[in-house]
């Protein structure tokens, strides 16, 4: 449900596209993202970082879009959104005692540290490397092509780097006791 309630501005962005225009869809996204994170305050209390990130990165892109009548800065958001999540996940390996992956998931998995360090480098690259294909996708081809690989690229990638990432994992994963080891 979480996933689903994460990529609802994206999928309204990507339904008023279909329906409209790039500018009515920026602007369902900036009410989407605002929605959302002000949704997840009131239902939690708090509100979540990435979230507000997001709608701030929004606000400034989607507002530059609409202001200006150029698709170009909205085609830039992902990007930048992309790279921040990087940059956060290099700095995390120099700030605090555990890297970020570590502080989300290690309250359900115990790994070495070097797994731990190498886990979310990868999830650096990776996030970079979205930065740099949203950019190529966004200025080789169409406006169309870019809005279908923003939903469904993006997060296929996402969805194949998580199953690789699991299968990773398991090898650090202890065994399960069967009966008759009890």
């Amino acid at each position: 449900m979480k996933m689903l309630f994460d990529f609802f501005p994206v999928l309204l962005f990507f339904a008023a596209y279909k329906f409209y225009d790039i500018y009515v869809a920026t602007a369902v996204l900036i009410a989407a993202s605002a929605v959302q994170t002000f949704t997840h305050r009131i239902i939690s209390g708090k509100f979540e970082k990435t979230h507000v990130i997001t709608l701030v990165l929004i606000l400034l892109f989607g507002g530059a879009t609409l202001l200006l009548h150029d698709e170009v800065f909205i085609k830039w958001k992902p990007s930048v959104i992309n790279w921040l999540f990087g940059m956060v996940f290099i700095g995390s390996h120099f700030i605090g005692d555990k890297t970020i992956i570590e502080r989300m998931m290690g309250a359900n998995i115990k790994l070495p540290v070097i797994v731990w360090s190498r886990l979310n480098m990868a999830w650096a690259g990776f996030f970079t490397f979205l930065g740099f294909l949203n950019l190529y996708v966004a200025f080789t081809f169409d406006t169309d092509t870019w809005v279908n690989f923003k939903l469904f690229g993006l997060l296929g990638l996402t969805l194949a780097f998580v199953i690789a990432q699991s299968f990773y994992l398991v090898r650090y994963m202890p065994a399960e006791k069967t009966a008759d080891e009890e």
